[in-house]
């Protein structure tokens, strides 16, 4: 209904532009005289379509009973959602990376959920727990087992503090998942002693280690890069041959998919765990973890060019791509940035532009010149010798600023966009989204290094 509105307003405009109007002055005479439906509108009509099979009436969903209505309610939601996401980014008010047209979901390309909703105010809700193990979700899906124990968010329903707002159930692999939204009450938490006592710590991102940080934790400064991917690679492999000799259409394709997805979601998770732990130990250790913005987009670019102007080393590009893409840059800094406001701490981003791995930490002195080849930092003023990460790890921790907003989020109006930049700023392209600050946002953390002001520590 939204696609066959649009495209009438569309040929409607053709039409005026047949007569001599030029296309802005035929949309500014069109303005206004096409709505595109919303959700109430295609409901209603969606219930005049659906069909019946218990009273035998045909139609394009007469099974619609079996199951709860708030299927079919959150699906047209999120379609009204789609259809402004693309709307705001086609006018210019959305940040970040253009949205493209609104499509419907496919099978096999779109990951499979849906979304249950209910009324919370009645005593019975129809989305509730039913003990530690169970979960009921209401009408004809009646009440599914849990794998895990739901004892905390059952306390907290029992006791008022937190209340159900929907439950959205997706798969991921061979295994359902059940996340459930609630509404909780909560006091933003004070940093405690310990957090106070250890303070700010820098962590420098890499591919070598996944991680240099300025203070140690556990006593190491560098945590080792666990490369899920390539481990799992050989499998992934085997699997993926044995889909690609399988007849479309075929059960047999069916079942080797199944283990192609069961493997990569296994991989996601060791992915995701592994962050989780590393986030929690630094959010709940120390008061501020300082991390620098990094160009995630820019750094995965593909190297394959144009056909005029072919790339170069793009199998070696392209390896590197999936390396950064299996070490999850924005996945860690996404759970930094939500997780230190539910552990009293606070993010801090350094400016893309910080020569941090440059840079002397103990006298503030520039190396012009330093190839990723060096994989240690020599100072020529102070003498200072340092490995490559560890140092930057330091200059990321002295120098990174709070965001005015409280929060590391990328997005206009909040610290950097780190969507659509570029590797240099000298490099900027003529067209598309930059990277933007807050014009009224002036820094108030120490200048940048210079050899008359050496950084100082917390």
């Amino acid at each position: 209904m939204k696609k066959d509105a649009h495209q009438r307003w569309r040929d409607e405009v053709d039409i005026l532009i047949t007569t001599g109007l030029s296309e802005k002055d035929a949309r500014t005479r069109l303005k206004g005289t096409s709505k595109i439906p919303n959700k109430p509108d295609v409901y209603k009509a969606f219930q005049h379509l659906r069909g019946d099979a218990a009273q035998g009436i045909d139609g394009i969903a007469p099974w619609h009973a079996e199951i709860p209505t708030y299927v079919f309610q959150s699906a047209f939601q999120d379609a009204d959602r789609a259809w402004k996401n693309w709307l705001d980014s086609y006018t210019g008010k959305r940040a970040g990376r253009r949205v493209g047209y609104p499509r419907f979901k496919k099978k096999f390309r779109s990951r499979d959920s849906f979304r249950l909703h209910h009324d919370a105010k009645k005593p019975k809700p129809a989305l509730r727990l039913e003990g530690y193990r169970r979960l009921r979700l209401g009408g004809a899906l009646k009440t599914v087992r849990l794998h895990g124990s739901a004892k905390p968010l059952h306390r907290l329903v029992s006791s008022g503090r937190a209340v159900v707002q929907s439950v959205t159930v997706s798969r991921g692999g061979t295994r359902w998942y059940a996340s459930v939204l609630c509404k909780v009450e909560t006091d933003v938490p004070d940093p405690t002693h310990r957090q106070k006592a250890n303070g700010r710590i820098g962590l420098d991102w890499g591919l070598n280690h996944l991680a240099a940080l300025s203070t140690p934790l556990d006593g190491h400064h560098l945590v080792d890069n666990p490369r899920h991917l390539r481990h799992a690679s050989k499998r992934l492999t085997k699997a993926q041959r044995a889909l690609s000799r399988t007849q479309k259409g075929s059960a047999r394709r069916r079942r080797a998919a199944a283990r192609v997805g069961k493997l990569h979601h296994l991989v996601a998770e060791q992915r995701a765990t592994f962050l989780h732990t590393l986030t929690k130990r630094l959010t709940t250790t120390f008061a501020c973890v300082a991390i620098e913005d990094l160009n995630v987009a820019g750094m995965t670019r593909s190297a394959r060019g144009t056909v005029q102007l072919p790339g170069k080393n793009v199998s070696s590009k392209a390896g590197l791509n999936r390396s950064i893409l299996d070490a999850a840059p924005a996945e860690l800094r996404r759970q930094l940035e939500y997780k230190t406001s539910w552990y009293g701490s606070h993010i801090a981003i350094l400016d893309r532009w910080f020569p941090s791995s440059k840079t002397c930490s103990g006298c503030g002195w520039r190396n012009p010149s330093l190839p990723l080849s060096e994989r240690e930092f020599v100072c020529a003023e102070c003498g200072l010798r340092l490995d490559r990460d560890l140092n930057a790890a330091r200059n990321i921790a002295a120098h990174a600023e709070v965001p005015a907003s409280g929060t590391g989020a990328p997005g206009r109006g909040e610290s950097v966009n780190a969507r659509g930049g570029c590797v240099s700023p000298r490099l900027l392209r003529e067209s598309g989204q930059h990277p933007s600050k807050r014009e009224d946002a002036a820094p108030s953390g120490p200048a940048p290094p210079r050899r008359s002001n050496p950084p100082t520590f917390p």
